[in-house]
């Protein structure tokens, strides 16, 4: 469905069916930009196509099986604090869901809870803003347990301060007798307890799932596998490129948080070597501050990547504002995004384009600096992930230390305990001793020169 700009009194096309139900209308109340004023400066520097992001949305509601009757661009001069969006604008979206027989409008923004409650009252249909949407969306990708607590933390938080709209008898009181009883405690508050107390629950469950991964992330530091993560916008095709590189069958769909709950495979390198490559989940513009919050525990994969690969679907026309969104979360987490010694850009999906256009794109990565390099691939094709392949093997030789040493073939404990701790890059049978050439990481160099006098190997 094309989205369709609802600004004035211009006519507008009408439904004229039988009834449906579970219809939804998607409303993008974007602020006007002005050309060099202040609302042309977003927090990422990037001012975000209103149609895209009104295609996000609706994209967003598609993903929990909505029927979407209509989606419209309602563009402000500025937000209301009773409705976000001004009166008049209120009375004709109320018009056009009550024409279109809508059961829900989801509105793309942050809405306070009175805005959503007033909303509701307004419009008379349910309301739900982009946090919850997502919200939504995320409750129904959750498989594993520490996806299902994380997302239900997040929703709580999110509703805690929501309960005023969201039950009808919050007016009613516990305790008391008539007219000359106590108060007692009142719905709300007893709501609100009881939320309280599920949400330390959860934080202490989340809690024991946390020490539970920092174990097994400690379990795979003793081996000499490194991890490269993949992060990117949603759908940006990383799920794709993780089957590709891993061989494996997660879950990849033309859709918006197809996946969610992490993943780890062995990825096996160009010469050999191995790697532990983590599938997170994508990120979103505007990713509600409780998600980023809630799901920290499984991004902490990604802080402790060695290499990371930032995928972007180099074909979609928000790509350079979806770039800005990744690279802000991942200032929230505390990585630079700027750090070309860890972050590998990858720019995904060039089979959506024809050999001029490819070859284009071509020029435009080669003419980017050196410490930035750009490597174009098709995560569905195969294209280019050969040469993603070396580079990432490249950067992970870089963080480590190649040694020659020879050590007797009878030392049975020292071999093994050098298949466990280093990465054997050859290894040969010469008059009862081995001359072993070994990469290690910086923790271990010490070690393996002082054991089996390993001297650096000279480039």
């Amino acid at each position: 469905m094309e989205p369709r700009n609802f600004d004035g009194d211009a006519d507008r096309p009408r439904s004229a069916g039988a009834k449906q139900t579970g219809r939804v209308l998607v409303v993008g109340p974007y602020l006007r930009v002005r050309a060099g004023g202040a609302d042309a400066q977003s927090e990422s520097h990037v001012v975000r196509d209103a149609e895209a992001r009104l295609d996000e949305a609706a994209g967003l509601a598609r993903a929990i099986d909505l029927v979407i009757a209509d989606a419209i661009i309602a563009p402000i001069s500025q937000i209301r604090p009773a409705t976000y969006i001004g009166k008049g604008k209120v009375e004709e979206i109320a018009a056009l869901a009550k024409s279109l027989d809508v059961e829900l409008v989801v509105m793309d923004c942050a809405l306070a809870p009175i805005q959503q409650r007033n909303l509701e009252k307004e419009l008379h249909a349910k309301v739900l803003d982009r946090t919850g949407l997502i919200l939504e969306i995320f409750g129904r990708r959750a498989k594993t347990k520490e996806g299902s607590l994380q997302v239900e933390l997040a929703h709580l938080n999110y509703q805690r301060s929501r309960l005023v709209r969201s039950w009808t008898h919050l007016e009613r009181q516990r305790g008391g007798f008539g007219f000359m009883g106590g108060p007692g405690e009142t719905q709300i508050e007893a709501d609100r307890r009881l939320i309280q107390e599920r949400i330390s629950k959860l934080e202490s469950e989340l809690k024991k799932v946390q020490a539970t991964r920092r174990l097994h992330r400690a379990g795979r530091q003793r081996v000499p596998y490194r991890v490269v993560a993949l992060v990117g916008y949603t759908n940006a095709g990383k799920s794709t490129l993780f089957n590709r590189l891993t061989r494996a069958d997660v879950q990849a769909a033309d859709m918006l948080f197809a996946t969610l709950d992490p993943t780890l495979r062995a990825l096996n390198l160009p010469h050999g070597g191995k790697a532990m490559l983590s599938d997170t989940v994508g990120f979103i513009s505007n990713l509600p501050t409780q998600l980023v919050a809630a799901f920290r525990a499984t991004l902490e994969e990604v802080l402790e990547a060695d290499v990371i690969l930032h995928v972007r679907d180099i074909s979609h026309e928000d790509a350079e504002a979806q770039q800005s969104d990744v690279d802000a979360v991942l200032r929230q987490l505390g990585i630079n995004p700027d750090d070309s010694g860890r972050i590998i850009e990858v720019w995904n999906k060039i089979d959506r384009y024809d050999a001029e256009q490819r070859e284009e794109l071509l020029n435009i990565a080669a003419r980017r600096p050196e410490d930035h390099p750009a490597m174009l691939v098709s995560a569905v094709s195969g294209e280019g992930v050969d040469a993603l392949l070396a580079a990432i093997e490249e950067r992970l030789a870089a963080k480590r230390t190649t040694l020659d040493l020879s050590i007797d073939a009878a030392d049975g404990a020292g071999i093994s305990w050098l298949h466990r701790n280093s990465e054997v890059l050859t290894k040969e049978l010469h008059d009862g001793r081995f001359d072993m050439t070994v990469r290690v990481d910086e923790t271990k160099r010490d070690i393996v020169v002082n054991r089996f006098d390993a001297v650096p190997r000279v480039a």
